[in-house]
């Protein structure tokens, strides 16, 4: 029986540090898998012994490997606790662990940019600014300080997490409690990215419905507005009591169809290409395609 291999807690530190430079060495065909790899070193060093083992497992972490850099820490956990159980004799070979970091990626993916990105640092970000503006030497500093600290703090808890969680999946290599795993990630991933969709899918059509001539008095009159600031304030005030900026009311295609759903253009493009790839339709051409298509739709100004 091959001799019980544990990462000490020097070498877990070694890989979390490691793995803020998952992105060093991005590139278009395996995206993060060199970062990865620099990430494992560590690990790999303490669990196998020769030169062979250890050139077995870097090139096993230099798979295609791509989500968000700072939700990749919990798969790490994960990865790390497999390889100590397969340096240990357990029964974990290379599609085992290729596996749960393919089935981790994807969910844990959605994730990040919502929470990091759109929630996090927008707010830290705001709250360094207004101080900035101030003349306050502490905006920057703080928001350096506080970002660092959260995404330091959180790549280390969900790295553990992961580590303490990947034994466990060791032990049920039927593989239920990963498929638990992955699928609870994968809800809340497509959650937020559907909640999303409305937000980085912008689809506007142009052509003109109808068009409307307002009353007197429902529209702003430009031309008896006070010159100078009085009337730049008149017009803000008329516009906030409801008054139209235009004495036609033109209504639009896109404006029908806000009406009925909002983002529902841009809903139905996110359908057909999801339908597309389970159609094993390239991402290549369907990119190309819609690219095709915006610009006829362009130059015939439907869009």
């Amino acid at each position: 029986m091959a001799k019980e291999m544990k990462l000490t807690k020097r070498d877990r530190i070694s890989t979390w540090w490691r793995s803020t430079f998952i992105q060093g060495s991005w590139n278009y065909e395996r995206m993060q898998n060199g970062g990865w790899a620099f990430s494992m070193i560590p690990a790999i060093k303490r669990l196998y012994k020769t030169k062979e083992d250890r050139a077995a497992a870097l090139k096993r972490h230099l798979e295609f490997f791509n989500t968000h850099p700072y939700v990749a820490s919990p798969v790490i956990g994960v990865t790390l606790a497999l390889e100590e159980e397969r340096a240990s004799g357990a029964p974990v070979d290379d599609t085992a662990i290729q596996g749960v970091k393919v089935g981790m990626m994807g969910p844990l993916a959605g994730i990040g940019d919502p929470t990091f990105w759109f929630t996090v640092r927008p707010i830290l970000g705001a709250l360094g600014a207004s101080l900035a503006m101030t003349g306050n030497i502490l905006g920057p500093i703080l928001f350096f300080v506080l970002w660092n600290l959260i995404r330091m703090g959180f790549m280390w808890y969900t790295q553990e997490s992961g580590y303490k969680a990947g034994s466990k999946i060791s032990e049920d290599m039927s593989g239920g409690l990963l498929r638990d795993i992955t699928k609870g990630a994968s809800i809340l991933g497509m959650f937020i990215l559907g909640s999303l969709v409305n937000r980085w899918v912008s689809v506007t059509f142009t052509p003109v419905v109808s068009s409307v001539k307002l009353s007197d008095g429902a529209y702003i009159d430009w031309d008896k507005l006070p010159s100078g600031p009085e009337g730049i304030k008149a017009a803000l005030e008329q516009q906030q009591a409801g008054l139209a900026l235009d004495s036609t009311k033109v209504t639009t295609l896109q404006d029908n169809l806000d009406s009925l759903i909002p983002g529902l253009a841009g809903l139905a493009i996110t359908l057909l290409c999801m339908w597309l790839l389970r159609k094993k339709v390239s991402p290549i051409v369907m990119i190309l395609g819609l690219f095709a298509v915006g610009i006829v739709f362009h130059l015939i100004h439907l869009m």
